[in-house]
């Protein structure tokens, strides 16, 4: 976006208003306001120019993404669909749903091919790094159905941690949402990422999952997004994405 001869360099009301903050005349008063950071400096005054490629936008501490070309998008993995842009053996795929798409996407960690829930899809590699990367600890939530019925002493197991074949594995939160007869709905919040984490902890203490659904990751929920729905994410739901892994 070159304008008045700076090359790439662009008003910083500008490019604000074009990552969806608001009208240009609204994007003044909060720089006036001095609610507005560039790469970790307070903006106060009119006149600004940034390149928005590169420049680091924070308003009232949250980032706003502002390079061009960046797409992220929530999809609701169905049961029996593979996490793999491609797949070799002619299995339903998540590159199947992105399929004649301009940007070149690729999905975020992953859901093994039971499982349902939210994926990201993006073609932002530091947003993917951060979001698959442990030390960020972005926290995952997780609604099992179990066979039997799960007790108190077990979800204090879950939370206290389990030992698994490749270590002790532990949940932030566990609590039962329902219990029937024969099974029981427990929701699961954990910010690990090792293959079958949920599956494995449950067999762990006695109650092996026969549905599991990804209901959130961080910030975005799936709420009431159906299987094989593909949503682009944007406006203040991006900027908590990028604020929650420090971009």
């Amino acid at each position: 976006m070159p304008e008045d001869g700076e090359g790439s360099l662009v008003r910083l009301q500008k490019v604000l208003a074009a990552a969806g903050i608001g009208s240009r005349r609204a994007c003044e008063a909060l720089i006036d306001q001095g609610r507005v950071e560039v790469d970790g400096r307070r903006v106060s005054e009119q006149g600004m120019r940034v390149d928005p490629r590169t420049a680091v936008i924070r308003v009232d501490g949250e980032r706003v993404p502002t390079a061009p070309g960046i797409a992220v998008y929530a999809f609701n993995k169905p049961r029996g669909v593979i996490t793999s842009m491609a797949d070799d053996q002619d299995r339903p795929c998540v590159g199947d749903w992105v399929q004649g798409r301009t940007e070149r996407l690729f999905h975020v960690g992953r859901l093994d091919a039971d499982t349902e829930g939210l994926l990201f899809l993006t073609n932002d590699g530091e947003l993917a790094n951060r979001l698959g990367h442990p030390s960020f600890e972005v926290d995952k939530t997780y609604v099992a159905t179990v066979r039997g019925q799960v007790h108190t002493t077990a979800l204090r197991e879950l939370h206290s941690g389990v030992e698994l074949d490749d270590g002790l594995a532990r949940c932030d939160s566990a609590r039962i949402l329902q219990k029937l007869p024969d099974r029981t709905l427990v929701e699961l919040v954990i910010h690990e990422g090792r293959n079958r984490i949920v599956r494995r902890m449950m067999d762990a203490v006695g109650h092996p999952v026969t549905d599991l659904v990804r209901t959130r990751i961080g910030p975005v929920h799936l709420g009431q997004q159906r299987p094989g729905v593909l949503r682009e994410i944007t406006g203040p739901e991006l900027r908590s994405l990028y604020t929650a892994v420090g971009l």
